[in-house]
């Protein structure tokens, strides 16, 4: 049964559903942070028209992070699975095998990531709001020059709307 989860977020909501038998780990990673409250009050450090927007990292500075299982963990590369356009979640990483809590959502297609970055979900709803943070003005390093931040992140209950 696929996982929801609502990112309540300082432009709107958007809800993910998490590819739980794709990438199982990844999926159980990101649901129990959201759980645990890690991603409240996270900001969207880094954010590139036309490519993506980043976030969950707790210090705001693109270097930190960490996941459920202790440092980094590996990938989970699923062939069948492809950044084909806007709404692709997927693991921010410095290479192979270092996924914490950082991720993001495409705005575009982006076939260049494919096999380098574990997909784990997709926006499910909120896709214009995902879109809209993608036109945030940002300074030379892409962070945005208004504060875009995760208000709230949780686990949507079976049939729960947001």
């Amino acid at each position: 049964m696929a996982t929801d989860v609502a990112l309540e977020t300082s432009m709107g909501n958007i809800v993910v559903e998490l590819y739980n038998d794709h990438a199982p780990r990844t999926c159980k990673n990101f649901a129990t942070l959201a759980q645990r409250g890690y991603y409240n009050n996270v900001v969207f450090h880094r954010i590139i028209p036309n490519f993506m927007v980043q976030t969950g990292d707790p210090t705001g500075t693109g270097r930190g992070g960490q996941s459920i299982y202790g440092e980094k963990f590996e990938d989970e590369i699923s062939t069948s699975l492809k950044h084909t356009g806007a709404g692709i979640l997927s693991m921010a990483n410095s290479g192979p095998n270092t996924n914490g809590s950082q991720f993001f959502i495409t705005l575009a297609p982006t076939p260049w990531l494919d096999g380098k970055h574990t997909i784990f979900g997709r926006v499910k709803s909120g896709l214009r709001i995902v879109q809209r943070m993608g036109l945030v003005k940002t300074d030379k390093e892409d962070r945005p020059d208004e504060e875009v931040k995760i208000v709230k992140a949780r686990i949507l209950e079976k049939d729960e709307e947001v």
